[in-house]
């Protein structure tokens, strides 16, 4: 079956696993030579509203670095308490499975989803990192304090 354009399986991890993963982010991003591959410019942003796109926001949130130093310091920064959910790529069914998490940055809440990729050199993919299009308090937090 192909998938079409962010068909995802959705699952809830257990904290246990949020933590695992997150340790392999960290473990990832200690290493500097760490390949930070951030989607500025994504397909799915032609049919979103400016605001909503991962160009915009990281331009809003950090305009004096670049993007892979925003994404550095901020992917360090997840908790567990902040991840959502677990997505796996339909599209892309041998890569590892996306983790979803949310935080607030000048009060507007932001999606935050990655890929992390340790093989013969770490590479985390940031496929979205933008200010959400749905309130989180619509949103399930499963670890949230």
């Amino acid at each position: 079956m192909k998938a079409s354009k962010g068909e995802f399986n959705k699952v809830l991890k257990t904290r246990e696993d949020v933590e695992a993963s997150l340790s392999k982010l960290q473990y990832a991003l200690q290493d500097k030579s760490t390949l930070i591959d951030f989607q500025e410019e994504r397909y799915a942003d032609q049919d979103r509203q400016k605001e909503y796109t991962n160009i915009y926001t990281v331009a809003k949130l950090f305009p004096d670095e670049s993007p892979n130093e925003a994404m550095r310091r901020e992917l360090a920064d997840l908790k567990v308490q902040d991840y959502i959910e677990t997505v796996k790529d339909i599209r892309y069914t041998k890569r590892s499975e996306l983790w979803v998490f949310g935080k607030q940055y000048m009060g507007k809440d932001t999606y935050i989803k990655f890929r992390v990729e340790i093989i013969q050199r770490n590479h985390i993919f940031v496929l979205s990192f933008h200010f959400s299009t749905i309130p989180f308090s619509e949103v399930q937090f499963p670890f949230a304090k």
